[in-house]
Order: structure tokens, then C-alpha cells, then sequence
């Protein structure tokens, strides 16, 4: 027996394609499957029978049983499923870990750094970062049923379907080893999910009935990277999907029925050097206009009139300007009218009224000083007219147009004044919808709203163990830069700093960094550091989005430089308000922010005590080098973000704010975290800082989860980190 114990390969022929498998058997003698072309991993086997010359099991979830016979290194056998027997041949095999496992601190350390953190709380980590036992709610467009995701004893969160006048309840979706990482309704009678296998990002789109059977993968492609570009209201047996299918660096769009996972290809992206970036489908299907990447620093979208045969240079601009096509307007008559959000003649994004073939403004339909304009909703059952619009600035701001909306506000803001709230899903009459309630204290609640009386019943609050009262307030904050940009961010601050004492900070700087923004509301990170005494301090650095064209692009080529010297100068504002204790400040963040961590230590040591880097970049050089196939084409694009290693004075810079070439003047303390299967920000980033620094003496807490990606998704890993990081942040601040 002892010799069977490990893992096994085989590749299963089906005919029309394979199916790779790899089996795993311990010595307790359990036995499980993985799938890794279909982002299933884990499947546990039952009815077990092994000895020194045979194996059997059953994998129920594949409604198949396997049964062979141990030949030397190999196990060769028939799986029967169905009404087939396939041959097939295990053969043993190393499963080799990502990354350096060697360096990864080991489970009996980190419960010792977590266990750092002393003193009593009223609230745990658990209950911050643990999932809502329901959560995901959602009406099916007739609004006869309510579907919404429930957690089991093991932390899975099924997908279930209520019939609503019944009260019958069938769970439709379960969540295995790999999460469901998204799912939605397709039409009435069918919704759609999506997983990955290990946070490789490569997802599988599934779809199955609201009884649960026929349940099919859509895109069963090993290597492949699928996404929904349209739900296709008008045609509800098909959507359309896109995938990197024929070339992993170009991403094209699919018509896919949603029965029988047959699929036509609409268009071919047969230029990777210039690759289609985004596609515009109006609600028929029919693709009306594309935007490519040119020369790879540049857009060009490409327009077909109605009535038109060929697609023709629209314009040509610049890939950091924005002209977008939010929804077409088919109130009008005129099919080449839409919605389009432009900053290509002023410095914020404006929502205006284009005619695409007089290739003219026809009105400008919305804008604001200060922020971007952002948001639309439009109205169909009500001939598409505009329902609300707005935009995000300290808060989401919603302003309501129609007649209808202006009566659906006015109820909501008399039940919610003081909170935000938001549309979550609504019935395809539109006579009843899904509202949730948020704030910077309350996690969330689901309402039911009805539209004709005016009535709200609660639905689901989905954290009721935290409570509003005991959570800390967001408060949004502005301050000048040295070189005199106005920035602006959040501060969160324990009731202690609000009673005049000073506190230790956390400084979180956001990922991305492009575009990306950090927001107001509910944040369980802030909340959690709050009620141990920390305040964080979030701060919409130069280059973030939302703030208009010049503020984005003033953060070109000066990542890790004065990116970071707004991060600093946000530093010196709070304590010069006199909320923070100077000499208690640490550095937290993932991805850009991990990198920003690092950055932070080596660029001012002074100013932190500590820093943890979550799945951060250390060094330019190997995340350029490591990016994913899809990335490729807009390199041109991401050197003028960051830096342009083929200039040898780009290159200089580049060095100079790489972690990994400056590990000299990091001399406070660093936990490193990161997901192994991460395709962004490889594990070797990671890997590197610690072997550097470790080789320099210092001690350097690591935690890689070999079951996740960019960023943990599960819950244990989730909970895991946290309490390391109370336990390092308490030693290192407390």
C-alpha cells in the first residue's frame, strides 16, 4: 500500500477532445480527483477499495467509477460513466509546488505570529472576513424566483433557487474545491456561472437550469480565459462570451448557446500586434463597433452605420483618452444614436448624446466639475429613457431624471437617508426590485422594494453580528500635494483618535495603480484595524481614476516616485491633524499596494515601523518579463504607465524603484503574503524579496497559499491572513 500512496496523471480520450485527470491517494487511504481544464479540484471518491494490486473508487459529481489494476509506476484501469467504458492509464507522478516552498514560513510559525496579537476584543477577525451565511441575491428577470448563494459547515457557498409563491427551494450550483466566482441569471429558466481553477484566472463559463440539471461547461478549453460580453435579453438561448481561445494574446467574440455550448465565432481579432480591446454589440447581437489598440499606444474604433457592409475608421486617439460607447439609444429612430463617455475636447469624462453617423455631439447629457462622470441607467420597459445618472466623487452620487425614478429615490431616500443604496437586480417589468443598503457601518442589507405601493420589507442582513454602533467612521479627507495637486482620500479613525487620543496608522495604498480609486462604505480591512486601535489612511494618489484626464496621466512614469511621495504627504496631513502618533505608522497593501509597501520601506524607512506586502511587485525588470499572454499586446501601453526599459534612462529609474535592487535601506520589519497560482504578479516577485532579505538576517514572515491567486478568495485563507497580520501588526505597533 505504501508504494501507491501519491499522484497520479492520466489524459482521457473522448473522442472530440481530452480530458486530462490527476488522482491523488494519501495513506489514509482517501482518494481524490482533479480536473484542471474544467476548474475542478478536489473531487472526493467513494466506495474505496484499495490494496497492494488494485484501486477502485467512485467519483459521484462525475457519476463514474474507476477500477484497475497497479502495474509498477501506473494504475491502468476503465472509467465507466454513463453507458461508456474508457480505457485508461495512471501513471505516478511529482506534483511540484509554484514558486520556492523552501522559503514559506511553516503553519507552526504562523499560528506563533498570530498569536502576537494579545488582548480582548469584542469583535474577531472571524467575524469581519467570514462569508454571509446567504449573500448573492438576485430576481430571475419574470421575478418568480429568488436565487441567492448559502454557506455549508465547510464554508462552500452553494447557489440556490427559491420559487418564490411556493416557498420551494432547490440548490442549483455547488461550490466544490474551486469557488464560483460569479454567477447571474441567462433568462427565466437558466443562469450562468464562472470558475477558475486555483485563482489562475483562467475562467470556465457553466450554465444550468433553475432545477439544477443541465449543468454544462460552456467553454471546456484548458489554458483559456473566458468572460460574458452580452446577456442577449432579446435572444434568451444565446449570450455572448469572449475567449483567447485561438490565440492566448488576443481575445475574440463567441455566440454560445446556452443549452448545448455550441458556438459561433463573430468576428476574428487576426492582428495580436494590434488586438481588439473591446467590442459593442447593440441588445440584438449585432456588432456595431470595435476598438483596437494601434502602434500599441494608441485607439482605434471602428464603426459600421446601420445599413452599413464594412466597419470604418471611426477616429483615431490616444489609448489614455476616453471615448466609450455606454448603451445605444434606441428611443430614437435613429440607430447610429448612443450614449458615449467622452473627455476627448475637456479634462472629466462627460456622458453625452453622439450621432455615430453624422460623427457629431447631438447634446451633452451630463457632467460635473470635479469628477468624472460615470453612471447611466436606462429604462427598458419604459422605451430606454434615462432613469438616473452620476457620478463617484467622495460618494456615489445618484441624481434621478425620470419621472419614475425621481418617485423610486424620493421612497428609498425616505426608508435610507443617510445610507447608500443601490438597484441589485430588478424584474424585467420593472414593477419590483432588489435594493441594498450600505454605508461606511453597515456591511450591507438586502431590501425587497415594491415600485407601485412604495413598500421596502427587509429581506437579508447579511453581517447582523456587527454592529453599526460599534463600527468606525469613513471620513473623506482632501489635502494639497508638495508640488501642489489636490488629493483626496479617506481616513478611518478608532473612537479613541475621535476622543483626541493618537493612534497608530495603517497606510493602505490601492492597487491598480491606473484607474483604479479607492471608495467610500463598508471596508472590513479598515473596520477590523479600527477595533484594535488603528486608523487607515486610503489615499487617490495621482494616476487613480475618477478625477479627470490630467490627474490620471500626471501619475505616468512615476510609480514608486511621486505616486508615493502623495502617499507620504497624505502621512504628514493626518498627523498634522492631530490623529496619528508619529512614531507608530505601518504599510499595507496588494498588488500595486504591496509593491507601494515596499517602495515605502525603502523610499522613507523613517516613516514606518513595519509593512506587509501583499502579493506586491518587487521589482519591474521580472514582472514585465512575467506578464500573461493576454498582457503582451499593450506592453507599449504599460511602459508609459511605468517605465520604458528599453531607454536606457527609463531603465536607470526603473532600477532605482525596484525593491529587490535597493534591499539596503529596507530596516523595518515586512510580512510577505501571496497567492501561488497568481498570473499578474508571479510568486517568484514574492519569492525574491524574501530569499534577499533573508539573506541579509532579516527575518521575513511568508505565506503563500497554493490554492489561490491574485488576492485570497477563500475563506480560511482570508481569516488565516488576517490573524498573521493583527498578530505582526500588535508586535510591531502595539
Amino acid at each position: 500500500m505504501k508504494e501507491l500512496i501519491g499522484d497520479y496523471k492520466a489524459t482521457l480520450d473522448l473522442g472530440e477532445m481530452t480530458l486530462d485527470l490527476v488522482l491523488h491517494i494519501t495513506e489514509d487511504k482517501e482518494v481524490t480527483i482533479d480536473l484542471p481544464s474544467q476548474g475542478a479540484m478536489g473531487l472526493e471518491a467513494s466506495s474505496v477499495v484499495i490494496s497492494d494490486t488494485t484501486v477502485a473508487f467512485s467519483i459521484t459529481a462525475m457519476a463514474m467509477s474507476f477500477s484497475g489494476v497497479v502495474v509498477e509506476d501506473k494504475i491502468e484501469g476503465i472509467i465507466k460513466q454513463m453507458d461508456q467504458e474508457i480505457p485508461v492509464v495512471f501513471e505516478k507522478t511529482i506534483i511540484t509546488l509554484p514558486g520556492n516552498p523552501s522559503l514559506v514560513s511553516t503553519e507552526e510559525e504562523l499560528i506563533a505570529l498570530a498569536n502576537k496579537e494579545q488582548g480582548t476584543y469584542k469583535y474577531s477577525v472571524e467575524d469581519y472576513f467570514q462569508r454571509p451565511t446567504s449573500s448573492s441575491f438576485q430576481l430571475s428577470p419574470n421575478g418568480k424566483y429568488l436565487s441567492y448563494r448559502e454557506k455549508d459547515e465547510k464554508n462552500k457557498r452553494h447557489v440556490y433557487v427559491k420559487e418564490i409563491a411556493s416557498g420551494n427551494v432547490i440548490r442549483v450550483i455547488d461550490e466544490g474545491e474551486e469557488l464560483v466566482r460569479g454567477y447571474g441569471w441567462i433568462n427565466d429558466d437558466r443562469l450562468a456561472y464562472m470558475m477558475d481553477n486555483g485563482g489562475d484566472e483562467n475562467y470556465h463559463i457553466y450554465a444550468v437550469n433553475v432545477d439544477g440539471t443541465n449543468n454544462i461547461d460552456l467553454t471546456p478549453f484548458d489554458k483559456v480565459q473566458a468572460g460574458i460580453l452580452n446577456m442577449l435579453k432579446e435572444q434568451k438561448d444565446y449570450i455572448i462570451i469572449s475567449m483567447n481561445l485561438e490565440n492566448a494574446q488576443v481575445f475574440e467574440p463567441y455566440k454560445i448557446n446556452i443549452h448545448t455550448g455550441e458556438y459561433t465565432k463573430l468576428f476574428t481579432n487576426d492582428d495580436p500586434s494590434n488586438p481588439v480591446s473591446d467590442y459593442d454589440f447593440d441588445k440584438d447581437g449585432n456588432l456595431r463597433g470595435y476598438s483596437k489598440m494601434y502602434n500599441g499606444v494608441q485607439t482605434q474604433y471602428f464603426y459600421k452605420v446601420e445599413g452599413g457592409s464594412e466597419y470604418e475608421l471611426f477616429h483615431t486617439i490616444n489609448w489614455s483618452d476616453t471615448f466609450s460607447l455606454m448603451a445605444f439609444n434606441y428611443a430614437s429612430e435613429n440607430k447610429d444614436e448612443a450614449y458615449v463617455l467622452t473627455n476627448l475636447d475637456s479634462d472629466k469624462q462627460r456622458i453625452v448624446l453622439y450621432d455615430f453617423k453624422a460623427k457629431t455631439v447631438v447634446k451633452e447629457v451630463y457632467a460635473n466639475a470635479e469628477y468624472d462622470a460615470s453612471i447611466i441607467g436606462l429604462s427598458r420597459n419604459r422605451n430606454w429613457e434615462i432613469d438616473y445618472l452620476g457620478y463617484e466623487g467622495e460618494k456615489v452620487i445618484i441624481e434621478p431624471i425620470s419621472e419614475t425614478f425621481k418617485k423610486i429615490s424620493a421612497d428609498l431616500e425616505r426608508h435610507f437617508g443617510g445610507y447608500e443604496y443601490s438597484i441589485a437586480a430588478k424584474t424585467e417589468n420593472e414593477d419590483r426590485y432588489l435594493v441594498i443598503v450600505q454605508s461606511d457601518k453597515l456591511y450591507g442589507r438586502y431590501y425587497n422594494y415594491d415600485k407601485d405601493s412604495g413598500e421596502v420589507t427587509l429581506l437579508y442582513d447579511l453581517m447582523p453580528q456587527l454592529k453599526e454602533e460599534d463600527m468606525a467612521e469613513m471620513l473623506p479627507i482632501s489635502f494639497m500635494s508638495r508640488d501642489g495637486i489636490k488629493l483626496h482620500g479617506y481616513i478611518t479613525l478608532p473612537k479613541s483618535a475621535k476622543q483626541g487620543h493618537k493612534v497608530p496608522l495603517i497606510v493602505n495604498p490601492h492597487g491598480g495603480p491606473q484607474g483604479i480609486r479607492d471608495s467610500w462604505g463598508f471596508n472590513p480591512e479598515t473596520q477590523l484595524f479600527a477595533s484594535r486601535g488603528y486608523a487607515t489612511l486610503q489615499v487617490n494618489f495621482r494616476i487613480s481614476g475618477g478625477y479627470g484626464k490630467e490627474f490620471f496621466k500626471s501619475g505616468f512614469k512615476q510609480i514608486g516616485r511621486k505616486v508615493m511621495d502623495d502617499v507620504e504627504d497624505g502621512v504628514h496631513y493626518v498627523i498634522e491633524q492631530g490623529w496619528v502618533d508619529a512614531s507608530k505608522i505601518a504599510i499595507y497593501g496588494a498588488s500595486h499596494g504591496g509593491y507601494a509597501t515596499l517602495m515605502g520601506l525603502v523610499k522613507t524607512p523613517a516613516l514606518y515601523t513595519c509593512g506587509i506586502d501583499y502579493v506586491g511587485v518587487s521589482s519591474i525588470f521580472t514582472f514585465f518579463e512575467s506578464f500573461p499572454e493576454y498582457w503582451k499586446p499593450y506592453k507599449d501601453m504599460v511602459k508609459e504607465i511605468w517605465y520604458d526599459l528599453d531607454k536606457e534612462d527609463e531603465r536607470k529609474i526603473a532600477r532605482e524603484v525596484s525593491p529587490v535592487y535597493q534591499l539596503d535601506k529596507i530596516n523595518k520589519p515586512l510580512f510577505v503574503v501571496q497567492g501561488a497560482n497568481d498570473p499578474r504578479v508571479k510568486i517568484a516577485e514574492s519569492d525574491q524579496i524574501v530569499e534577499a532579505l533573508r539573506a541579509r538576517g532579516f527575518e521575513v514572515p511568508y505565506m503563500v497559499k497554493y490554492d489561490e491567486g491574485h488576492g485570497f478568495s477563500k475563506e480560511e485563507n482570508s481569516i488565516a491572513f488576517y490573524k498573521c497580520m493583527m498578530g505582526f501588526v500588535s508586535e510591531h505597533l502595539k
